[in-house]
């Protein structure tokens, strides 16, 4: 790639660019919503996968000349795998893009009463829908950057294999084994793949890795059933107040890692600081109009900046509290309480002492009347990171900043938890994420959406790095 692009490449981007400010990118989306893919529930109505993949998928892949497979899961009950090739003659280099078609429940009582889950509904620059920010768009946009870059080139001058899963928002159940086993069939040179949210809405964002994510359950059971509080009171011990006191004892009141073995070895690097240096993700007043929550600057370990905190240590999240009936309280001291909690981990954190590190840590404290355990159905996505200084980021970035003029913020690995171990650690490739969404978009949750701003550069982000990979000077091996 030279150092100026040339005049086919600056047409190619203002056709993306007015794509979607016409209108037609949300005339062209819109099915993609009203096809149902909710991987938690099982109603089939709202698990359409095979339909998403003909109607939706297809659309794209099959006038590219793309061959198409659908393979089942190699765990029982869990949704299918559609992988498509596409080769050309003499391209010596091949990518993968990744992307999952299934989205958490629609939640359809929940959304405001102007809006569905399963319609496109634009309000502004905003476009609501389930799945649109997670992941359907993000997948879409780099499906539909190929079509205009082979309609453009008449070639893409790379070969391409798509990979599409169906259960990534229940954590990618089959994913690795299916990796494990078909790594000739998935074998690339590096995954351009799109996920998560950018560090700002204004600013593109580069990341090469995720987070890692456990779920545990810490419980208290002392005895069947409830008694009343008047005649029990100061004779029973309430699980409650055992329990929360446990959940306490994990972080300081503001948020610090109180277990020893979950503060993360060797993570903030020196290289890892410098990048994150720069990066602020606070708001700017762009972002603060889209009603993203403000961030709590005095919240997590206090010696680090809001990025450090974020994209280069661990977090700990209680997400569920099980103990009586909050709508009907009774005077009664319960019998058993439960709580689902979360860590979110970087690179550097002992992934096989994570539970015995907890137990330690409550014993030692003189809680060893609260079990603990991993949270029933979980899990466990690895951590993971790429060099940041390996030629496919160093190239990504480049081309990004030649497609926006805006320097593209890099980020060591996502806040958030992805299946990027099966690429980076089981396929051996770099990985590279060029998220089109941002923190507020209310993906798992109610009045889900994607901002058409983002989308267009999005887009054209897309189209300049397939536009741009033909001639890219790299080298394909990597080591991990």
């Amino acid at each position: 790639m030279t150092a100026e692009f040339d005049t086919g490449r600056e047409e190619i981007l203002g056709e993306a660019s007015r794509y979607v400010a016409s209108g037609q990118f949300a005339t062209d989306f819109a099915p993609a919503i009203a096809c149902p893919t909710c991987s938690p529930e099982t109603d089939p109505a709202r698990r359409q996968f095979e339909t998403y993949f003909d109607q939706i998928i297809g659309s794209h892949l099959d006038p590219m000349g793309f061959s198409r497979t659908l393979h089942p899961n190699p765990v029982e009950g869990a949704g299918p795998f559609m992988v498509a090739h596409r080769n050309e003659d003499g391209a010596t280099r091949t990518i993968l893009i990744y992307g999952h078609v299934d989205t958490v429940a629609g939640m359809d009582d929940a959304w405001q009463s102007d809006l569905a889950p399963f319609d496109l509904i634009r309000q502004g620059e905003r476009l609501y829908g389930r799945g649109a920010a997670d992941n359907k768009a993000q997948h879409w946009l780099a499906l539909k950057a190929l079509t205009m870059v082979l309609k453009e080139k008449g070639h893409l001058g790379f070969n391409v294999t798509v990979l599409l899963e169906t259960g990534e928002e229940t954590g990618s159940p089959g994913l690795k084994a299916f990796c494990e086993q078909n790594r000739d069939l998935l074998q690339a040179d590096a995954l351009i793949a799109s996920d998560g949210p950018r560090l700002r809405p204004d600013r593109p964002t580069l990341f090469t890795g995720a987070r890692g994510v456990f779920n545990f359950e810490l419980s208290a059971s002392f005895r069947d059933g409830a008694h009343h509080s008047g005649n029990w009171g100061g004779l029973l011990k309430d699980p409650g107040i055992r329990l929360t006191h446990a959940i306490a004892s994990l972080t300081d009141a503001k948020g610090r890692i109180e277990v020893p073995e979950w503060r993360p070895r060797n993570s903030l690097t020196d290289t890892v600081r410098a990048m994150l240096q720069p990066l602020n993700p606070l708001q700017t007043e762009e972002a603060s109009s889209s009603k993203e929550p403000r961030i709590d600057e005095d919240w997590g370990e206090p010696a680090l900046s809001p990025a450090e905190r974020v994209y280069g240590w661990n977090s700990v999240a209680v997400l569920a509290l099980d103990l009586g009936n909050p709508q009907t309280p009774a005077n009664a001291i319960s019998g058993s309480a439960r709580a689902t909690c979360q860590l979110r981990f970087v690179v550097g954190t002992d992934t096989d002492d994570m539970l015995p590190a907890l137990r330690r840590h409550l014993d030692a404290l003189g809680f060893t009347d609260i079990d603990v355990s991993a949270a029933s159905g979980a899990t466990m996505m690895a951590a993971t990171r790429v060099d940041p200084e390996n030629p496919w980021v160093t190239w990504a970035l480049k081309s990004i900043a030649g497609t926006t003029g805006k320097e593209p913020a890099l980020l060591p690995n996502l806040g958030g938890a992805l299946p990027n171990d099966c690429f980076a650690d089981v396929l051996g490739m770099p990985t590279l994420w060029v998220p089109h969404s941002y923190r507020g978009c209310n993906q798992h949750a109610p009045n889900e959406h994607i901002l058409l701003p983002v989308i267009e550069e999005g887009l054209q982000i897309m189209v300049g790095l397939f536009w741009d990979l033909e001639d890219a000077d790299l080298t394909p091996a990597f080591n991990s």
